[in-house]
């Protein structure tokens, strides 16, 4: 195994990180003044379109649609960069729930389907949503979903509510996880502004609801019609689609992670060199702060190989024999998250507390990580049982 980075990469690496740095990062005080992604979404576009012309545009994505063609462990790499920033993925398009939507339609989706929802989706002309999650169902358990479509016709005609689902405030289509009979389930997309797609709010997560690309919806399915034309692969493999999706999200989940790990960790040292609590006595001079900097150091690292590992695992195996991996990085480098941006947080003091910093937007909305994409309590269940199998016990 070979986690050194390829030469031909770090180029591309050291521009992106120069725009990250120079174009995007200058952006995050105005959004977090406003607390609205709208306000800055005239200038991120601009950046978007400095990304293209400069040949690094959806980098996850085939070179002949457009993007950089990277390959699983190369585009971890690239997500670390741009996780920097919560800007960052959205200005290269290759930002959640867009990437996975492109991803499996790039897999499943017949030609007309790419033609009206990918091709739009890649040039970053559109965004899109996933709606899978429901307010009555766990989300742990996406076999289990209450959303119906029933065929009368030639269409599909669904009805459920969803929530969580991410940037559906503005997005041109939704693909949709419903249950079409009770024995299958499939993926549907349902067109921004079709009767019965209705969004019912923008979720207040911790005091904030953001709006656009940054929000989470309620989304309420009355009736909605849509043609059976609209179905992404075959009925009854909407499952199967998912986990497809699921997989390489998660690499990318945690390399993002990672970037906003060094981001804080940056910030965390920063602030212990810098400020004092005395006169000439600055904060790093305090074991504890060492103690911090230390644990936060050695915790990103070991993260990332994991990360890295599991990706050359995929990337070399598949995703079954990888599936192990991906759940111990899911909750592993979560965890390495939120305790580092805490730690963060803490030496900032009450400045940490405040958006004068980005540190509070990461605590706020990165919490989630440990919940979304599988909650750590069922990725240490499904790693521990495959672990006492080999010893003899099976667990149900």
């Amino acid at each position: 195994m070979d986690f050194s980075l390829p030469k031909e990469l770090a180029p591309k690496l050291e521009a992106m990180r120069a725009v990250v740095d120079q174009e995007i990062i200058p952006l995050e005080a105005e959004m977090l003044a406003s607390k609205s992604f709208r306000a800055i979404e005239p200038k991120i576009n601009l950046v978007r379109a400095k990304v293209k012309k400069l040949g690094m545009w959806a980098p996850q994505s085939p070179k002949a649609e457009g993007g950089m063609g990277l390959t699983l462990m190369e585009h971890a790499r690239v997500s670390e960069v741009l996780g920097r920033t919560p800007l960052g993925h959205y200005a290269f398009n290759c930002q959640a729930p867009d990437a996975g939507n492109m991803e499996i339609l790039l897999q499943f989706g017949k030609p007309e389907q790419k033609e009206k929802f990918l091709k739009p989706l890649l040039n970053g002309e559109i965004r899109s949503c996933f709606a899978m999650t429901e307010p009555d169902r766990a989300g742990s358990n996406p076999t289990w979903l209450d959303t119906r479509a029933r065929k009368d016709g030639s269409d599909y005609v669904i009805d459920g509510t969803k929530w969580f689902t991410s940037s559906a405030d503005g997005a041109a289509f939704a693909i949709v996880m419903a249950v079409t009979n009770p024995e299958a389930s499939g993926h549907l997309r349902v067109p921004a502004g079709t009767p019965g797609f209705r969004i019912v709010r923008n979720i207040s997560v911790m005091g904030e609801a953001g709006d656009g690309y940054a929000s989470h919806s309620e989304v309420a399915f009355e009736n909605c019609r849509v043609p059976q034309t609209n179905l992404l692969g075959e009925e009854g493999a909407g499952f199967l689609i998912a986990q497809e999706r699921l997989g390489p999200g998660r690499i990318h989940h945690c390399m993002r992670w990672m970037g906003i790990s060094e981001r804080s960790f940056d910030l965390m040292c920063k602030r212990a060199a810098t400020r004092e609590i005395s006169p000439g006595k600055p904060l790093g001079t305090k074991q504890m702060i060492q103690d911090f900097i230390a644990e936060s150091r050695a915790e990103i690292d070991a993260a990332r190989l994991m990360v890295m590992h599991a990706a050359w695992t995929m990337e070399h195996e598949g995703a079954y024999a990888a599936r192990e991996e991906i759940s111990t990085i899911k909750f592993f480098a979560a965890n390495v998250l939120q305790r580092v941006v805490d730690r963060a947080i803490q030496v900032h003091g009450a400045l940490g507390m405040t958006d004068d910093t980005i540190l509070a937007y990461f605590f706020r909305h990165e919490r989630a990580a440990r919940i979304y994409d599988g909650a750590d309590e069922v990725h240490k269940s499904v790693v521990a049982k495959r672990i006492l199998k080999r010893y003899g016990l099976s667990v149900e």
